[in-house]
Formats: structure tokens, sequence, C-alpha cells
């Protein structure tokens, strides 16, 4: 018999990591929250690679925490190593990444939910949303349980209708052989929720004893620790880091995958989800770039109290007697022994153009979706969405405008759209080269771009927001003074010139010409710079990047200005596109079901060309006319 529990006012469907900021954001901004997981013990689970960040993942990981999500945070505190990757090329694509122990990581996000104000944490299976009038009214559990609420945020992850493949082995489960969620996919559907089968895979994990890492490469952390979180002071996490190890595999590796490709569920047709093109399977790997004798194999540690190594590049779904000859044959795991099999993870997802660019569902008032659910992959992404499925849940039932990130303002703000806007056929992963205005979009700026919003918002307080105004007058007033400061050739300055292979001054230049000098920056020019005060490296960083880059960035400006123009042109949800004339048919076909919100949007939506764009503006204007 169904018995109706007490209500909330949103209610978030996992506990991954879109679960986690969903519902703090929800929770943060006076919302009663319940948050539903299969299992406690999954909360913040890292059912894949042990780490946080990566190229462009480091940049989204900022912007959670620029916005006030937690991500960051908790990174911060259970880190075993980091490291600033891409640190030889330019600051656009810097990107911080820190290995996580992942048992501590998931303890630490689960104590945070646990004391939250205004949040439940509760151990149930969701079978079905509720709805009254196409607005969500509840959410059922597994028990018959119903529990009322004005708004949800599913953050299912790789759960629904789960199941693992290990070779000619079938589990029906969801990651690390976790209960799997059976019933929800069914009650989609009913809603008119479009679902499809996207797969993810992970390597094995090895026991550290039996690995001779004689026959690697050391891979260390960074000397000096630069924190994930703005709110974390660089001095508190200076600590011993732990190594990770890279290896190869070899010609003999691949001999061993070439002949069982007939036993690995992807290539024997058993597999019916699409896989990550950007985070192959290392028989997809050994297939589509056959010219290569060799892959990286990245050896990283699960955590400080357990011996289990993660086999980064390895993932797979082959049996589990060629995994053993497989990893094996790899330097320095020639005696390998397998604690957990590599398996490919198979799952329902949803096609994201069903939703609009505030993560609701256009078909589902107050229904909110994010993370690997929309068919993205990575931790970092998934709690983005999470963060902004959240806030806009609590947006609309505080009858306030949602928060749509622009693609000229952040990586969110990229994710989300390429999410929404275009048609994702496989799992989605960002990646720097999808930002349009990546040196606008750095990580080390995230704080200077976003906290206001966050503060705007109510998840930002008082304190850090002051901080960031203080943090900007500073890196104004310096700016301001090393273009007006001017240095003249004297010997000191032509030393140290010479010292650094710069030409020496015939004439007095400003400190911004020198700092913009390849070979030069803002500290080395410290001993002929009498004026300076001391200012906190986070203010040094951000005037060296800012003169250094200068022409480039007012280039990147100028584009921003010409993109805002066909963001402003607002494109009304009750537009019938197929009536207009001049649309080609498969433009017409495409903005009907997407319905962007804007012709910057229509822009980018696969099918629909700069002529038909044109066409739209003329109808626009055609429009505007006839209502004067």
């Amino acid at each position: 018999m169904a018995y109706t529990y007490e209500a909330y006012d949103i209610a978030v469907i996992g506990a991954g990591h879109a679960g986690c900021e969903a519902a703090l954001a929800g929770a943060r901004l006076g919302l009663k929250t319940i948050v539903f997981t299969v299992s406690i013990e999954s909360i913040a689970l890292m059912p894949c690679n042990p780490n946080i960040g990566g190229s462009s993942k480091g940049h989204l990981v900022r912007e959670i925490d620029a916005l006030g999500g937690q991500m960051g945070r908790v990174i911060d505190k259970t880190f075993i190593q980091s490291k600033m990757l891409n640190k030889s090329k330019g600051p656009a694509v810097h990107s911080l990444r820190a290995q996580a122990d992942k048992s501590d990581y998931s303890h630490e996000m689960r104590k945070i939910l646990e004391n939250q104000e205004n949040l439940t944490v509760k151990q149930a299976e969701i079978v079905d949303i509720l709805t009254e009038n196409g607005q969500v009214s509840g959410v059922v559990t597994h028990t018959g349980g119903i529990y009322p609420c004005r708004a949800v945020v599913l953050a299912t992850g790789t759960y629904l209708k789960a199941r693992c493949l290990c070779g000619e082995s079938i589990t029906y489960t969801g990651p690390n052989g976790l209960q799997a969620a059976n019933q929800l996919s069914e009650s989609l559907k009913k809603l008119g929720i479009e679902l499809v089968r996207f797969k993810t895979g992970t390597p094995a994990r090895i026991d550290k004893r039996t690995i001779d890492f004689s026959k690697m490469e050391e891979q260390k952390g960074d000397e000096r620790i630069v924190p994930f979180s703005f709110t974390t002071d660089p001095e508190t996490i200076q600590k011993p880091q732990v190594s990770c190890w890279l290896t190869y595999t070899n010609p003999s590796t691949h001999e061993i995958i070439k002949e069982n490709l007939d036993r690995s569920p992807l290539y024997a047709g058993v597999i019916e989800g699409t896989g990550p093109r950007y985070c192959p399977s290392i028989e997809d790997k050994v297939v589509k770039f056959s010219d290569k004798d060799r892959h990286q194999v990245f050896i990283e540690p699960e955590g400080n109290y357990t011996n289990e190594m993660y086999i980064g590049g390895m993932s797979s779904s082959l049996p589990e007697d060629v995994q053993y000859r497989m990893y094996r044959s790899v330097a320095g795991l020639e005696h390998a022994k397998i604690v957990r099999n590599a398996y490919a993870i198979e799952y329902d997802c949803i096609p994201a153009t069903q939703l609009k660019s505030s993560l609701e569902f256009k078909k589902v008032s107050g229904l909110f979706s994010g993370g690997q659910f929309n068919g993205s992959s990575g931790y970092e992404e998934a709690a983005a969405q999470g963060l902004i499925a959240g806030i806009n849940a609590a947006m609309k039932l505080l009858g306030r405008e949602p928060l749509v990130l622009k693609r000229s303002e952040a990586y969110i703000g990229v994710l989300i759209d390429d999410l929404v806007t275009k048609e994702t056929k496989e799992p989605y992963r960002m990646m720097t080269s999808r930002a349009e205005y990546r040196l606008l979009l750095r990580q080390d700026n995230a704080d200077l771009r976003l906290t206001k919003i966050g503060y705007d918002i109510g998840l930002i307080d008082e304190e850090r927001y002051k901080h960031l105004l203080e943090k900007e007058e500073m890196i104004n007033k310096e700016i301001e003074r090393v273009h007006s400061v001017h240095i003249g050739g004297s010997r000191q300055v032509q030393e140290l010139l010479e010292k650094y292979g710069s030409t020496p001054l015939k004439t007095a230049v400003s400190l911004a010409e020198l700092i913009r000098r390849p070979e030069l920056n803002y500290h080395i020019l410290e001993p002929i710079d009498q004026e300076r005060e001391v200012l906190p490296e986070e203010v040094i960083e951000q005037v060296d990047i800012n003169i250094k880059y200068e022409g480039y960035i007012v280039r990147q400006l100028k584009q921003v200005e010409q993109f805002k123009k066909l963001e402003n042109k607002k494109l009304s949800e009750n537009i019938d596109y197929m009536s207009i004339s001049g649309l080609r048919t498969e433009a017409k076909q495409k903005l009907d079901a997407i319905k962007p919100s804007s012709v910057g949007q229509a822009s980018r939506i696969s099918g629909v060309s700069p002529a038909d764009i044109s066409v739209l503006l003329i109808y626009l204007e055609q429009m505007r006319h006839h209502k004067n």
C-alpha cells in the first residue's frame, strides 16, 4: 500500500557528482531538498578514474567553485597528488589535475551532504515521477513511498537499466557491482521523454605489490601545489605526494587484443550503446590506430589506504583470461594480479536536445536533468550540470530567472550549450578546443568571471564577494600603474635585460612593454621596479597574463561583442518554423525540434546553415515591423 511522506521543494534522484552539487545548491538556496541514492555508500563515488580535473575539466571545477559549488573544496581536502597540466603552453590551456583518495573523497562529500541544513539524504530507488497537468508533483520509491515535491532533478548517472559486460559475462548492475535502477526508465518514457543507450568503460585495478615500478617512468606531482578552490589557502595544502607511473603497451599487447576481438562484446555486437570517442577502450585504440605500435598506460594509486592501482588508458570489456594476458604483456605488469576486472557499462540516457538551456525538460515543467544522464562523460562535466540544474530548480520555485551561462562566460556555458543544441551521438567530453573564447575563459580567472553571478544567486557569501572586489581593484590599479611607470636605460636595467637575453633599451619604455616581452615577466622585473607594493600572488598572476596577452584579449572581447549580438536576438518558443518560407526542410525540422532561445543558439544547430540564419533574421525583422 502506498504511503505519502512529508513534502519537499526539490527531489534529487542520484547522489553522484551531479546529484551532490544539485542537492547542495537547492538546500543552500533555502529550499527543502531531499536527495535519493540507491546506496549511501555510493555518494560521490568515483567508479572510474581516481582523479578530478585534467585538460579543460580543471576549468569546470574552478568554475563550479567560483559559483559556490563543492567539488573543488572536497578535492583540495582529499588529493594525494596534484599537477598543473600544459604548463609549457599558454595560460588558456593550463589545467589543474589532482589524484584523489577515492574513499576519502566520497566520505568527505557524504559528510557535507549529511550536515547541510535543509537537506535530507535518503537511501531508496526512485521508480516513478508523478505529474499533474504537465507539472512535477512528486516521486515514488521502490517500496511505494510517495514524496510530494515541486521540482525534480534527474542525476541518475550510469545506473538506469545498467548492465556490465566483461567478455561473455553480463551482470545487470550499476558501476562497481552496485544495484542498477531498472524501473525509472519506463516512467520517463510515459512522460514522453526519449531515451538512448550509451556505454562507457573502466580498466582493471591491479594489486600494487605485483607491479614492477623499476620498468616504468615515475610521474611526480608539482613542487608547489595550486588549490582548486579559490577559498583554499595554498599554504594549508602543501604536503608530501604519492607518485603515478607511466608505461606503454607494445606490439605483443596489440596482437593479444586483435586475436581476441571476437570475444569482445564491443566487436561481437553484444553492446548496443555508443561509447566515448575521446576515451576509447584499448580494443578501440588498437583497431582505430593500427599504425601505432604503442599507447601510453598510466598507473595511478586509488588512495592512501589501498593497494589498488588504476590502469589508465587500458579500459576494456575483453574476457578475464584475455585481460590477464593483455595486462601482463605490458612492461612492469608481467606478474600483475587483477583485483577488479575491467568492464564496459551500458545504460539509459537522453538526447539532451530535449532540455532547455536551463536544463529543464521542455515537455515537463519542474523536471530538470544533469550529469551523465544528459549524454556527457566525466565527473567534472556531471558536477557542472548538476550545479546548474540544482540552481535552476531553485530559481524556478523562487520565481526568479534561470541561470544560463553564455559560451563567452564559462566552459560550463559551452558544455551545456553543446549538449542542448547539438545532437550528441556519443558520450560528450569537454575539451579546450570546444571553447571559442578560451583565452578569456582561463581557469585562473574563473572567480573574476563567475563569483559575482554566484553572489547574485545566493551561493557566495558577503565575505567572499568582498574579497573578490578587493582582488579586482588591486589587479586594475596595478595594471594601470605598470602602464604609467617608465623605465630608462640605466646600467642596472641593461644588465638585467642582458641576463635574460632581452634587447637593450635605447629609449625609456613602460613596465608594461617590458612585461610583454616573452622572456620577461612581472617577477623578473622586480629589481628595477622601485615603486611596486607587495601584492598577493593571485593578483600578480592576473596582471602578468592581462598585460602579456593584451592584444589577443582585446581581439577576443571584440569577437564576444559580435557573438552577443546574435545571442541577444531572442526567439520565441511559439515560432512556427514550418511556416517560414525560405528555410530548408532540414532546418525547419531541426529548429522546430530544438526550439532555440536565440539566433545565436540556432546558428549552432547542426543542419542549420548560414543561409537559414539569414532567412531567420529577415523573418524576425518582418515580425518586428508587423508589430509596429
